[in-house]
């Protein structure tokens, strides 16, 4: 069976080679260029990254950042799944249609929008101002604090979804059996639903972290120039140094370090999920 299919797999083997494995090889070579003039092989590249605390730092804000805004996607992201799978159709694609809605706008106008909101004179500013919380403007625009607020709203669809779709799949008789056997709603949660619930939110956990580390966009708009991410660093070496291969360097890093936390949230979502069955 597997070798009669093997035929039907070549155009996406073929497909997977030109458009990844292909420039990631490039990219590699690229990186293990000495010099800016690509002459010499060297792995003074590498050297240059780790034994610069600078730029070892930025790996680390990028990678945190990550974790912040997926964790804050959970915490609004779960209730919301959690509501719309207990929802009739009609509320249920109301709510999809208010969690997808960003992702039907451009990147650049939603990323604007968000510093309208978060300026000065923004929205928010407007609001606190005006019911007395704050007695000066907050500092939101060009903060980790607005950055991570933005990536939240952006990657949340990102989150609910994966979750949605394990919630819709459970069957109801459990949690009514739960309730039956005198747990409450709360623990009824915790014991039942959300260990059945651990491999949607792994899946909306990796998708919102590599979209959230990645998003070029939303970092250099709403961080500026004082917040400098992975992504701007790879850009500011490629096009404002024009030292393409420590840009290549700098690339092939921070995609191993992405896929190593991509990992070890694999490996805890499986060994949560092992344990749950349990």
């Amino acid at each position: 069976m597997g070798a009669s299919n093997s035929p039907l797999a070549l155009p996406l083997a073929a497909v997977f080679t030109v458009c990844f494995v292909a420039p990631l090889f490039v990219l590699l070579v690229l990186s293990l260029h000495g010099d800016v003039a690509m002459t010499n092989w060297s792995l003074l590249n590498y050297l240059s990254f780790f034994t610069d605390r600078f730029s070892y730092s930025i790996l680390i804000d990028t990678l945190l950042l990550g974790v912040k805004a997926t964790l804050v996607c959970f915490i609004f992201g779960f209730p919301v799944a959690w509501l719309s799978a207990r929802v009739n159709a009609r509320w249920q694609s109301i709510l999809l249609f208010l969690v997808i809605l960003p992702i039907l706008t451009s990147v650049v106008v939603r990323t604007f929008s968000w510093i309208v909101i978060l300026g000065r004179y923004g929205v928010l500013n407007q609001i606190a101002l005006g019911l007395g919380l704050v007695s000066e403007p907050l500092r939101l625009l060009y903060t980790e604090t607005g950055v991570v607020m933005v990536l939240a709203q952006v990657q949340m669809p990102l989150m609910v979804l994966p979750i949605l779709s394990v919630l819709s799949k459970q069957d109801p008789n459990l949690a009514d059996a739960s309730r039956a056997l005198g747990a409450g709603e709360w623990r009824t949660l915790w014991k039942i639903t959300l260990p059945l619930a651990i491999p949607g939110i792994v899946a909306g956990c990796i998708l919102t972290y590599a979209a959230s580390v990645t998003a070029f966009v939303t970092q250099s708009l709403i961080g500026g120039a004082r917040l400098i991410y992975m992504p701007l660093d790879i850009y500011q070496q490629a096009v404002g140094a024009n030292n393409w291969p420590y840009a290549a360097a700098l690339s092939i890093i921070f995609m191993v370090s992405v896929m190593a936390v991509v990992a070890i949230l694999n490996a805890v979502g499986r060994r949560s999920e092992t344990h749950g069955r349990a």
